[in-house]
């Protein structure tokens, strides 16, 4: 098995609908949209890939995008943008971790771990994306899929008394699918 590959990674990544932060009494602020934030990524690197489980893309040269269309959050200087500009360019390095192991016919797990480093602003405080998926067949037809995703991002700013403060964000959901070959 080759265990050293040259290649480049584009990453694109955003929402789609409405996103709100909740205070300690229940009160809801407009805090994200599609293209608000979304995060574009060009990476050249090397691949290294020991086994059929596990690979690991390291990258000292990137550019990454940070895009935020609303003009309300644009304004503030969400997500790092300077206040009343749209995008934000960064230099950087980047680095994905990424593992996916079958246990058996019925139950496999999956984690990928994306960090990256701005050489230009605060290069000690690496941004983390870190997605992990656990998929179990329960018949020939249904699948349970539970997914914890955690995202910290220092330019993100959204919480504190002031929104003054970065934090770890997480989202943990549980489906369950049909499933259908054609």
């Amino acid at each position: 098995m080759k265990k050293w590959n040259v290649g480049a990674l584009f990453n694109f990544r955003s929402q789609l609908f409405k996103g709100y932060t909740y205070d300690n009494d229940g009160n809801r602020t407009f805090s994200s949209n599609f293209l608000s934030p979304a995060y574009v990524l060009l990476s050249p690197g090397l691949e290294w890939k020991p086994n059929k489980e596990f690979s690991a893309f390291m990258s000292p040269a990137t550019v990454r995008w940070t895009i935020v269309k609303n003009d309300s959050l644009s304004s503030v200087g969400a997500y790092g943008v300077d206040p009343g500009r749209h995008s934000k360019t960064e230099f950087g390095a980047f680095a994905s971790l990424n593992y996916f192991k079958e246990i058996n016919k019925m139950f496999s797990y999956k984690s990928r771990l994306d960090l990256y480093s701005n050489y230009l602003e605060k290069p000690k405080n690496v941004d983390l994306y870190w997605t992990n998926l656990i998929n179990m067949k329960l018949t020939k037809y249904l699948t349970l899929t539970y997914s914890l995703d955690m995202i910290y991002d220092d330019d993100v700013r959204l919480f504190g008394a002031n929104n003054e403060s970065p934090a770890a964000q997480i989202k943990s959901m549980l489906g369950l699918g049909f499933l259908v070959k054609f």
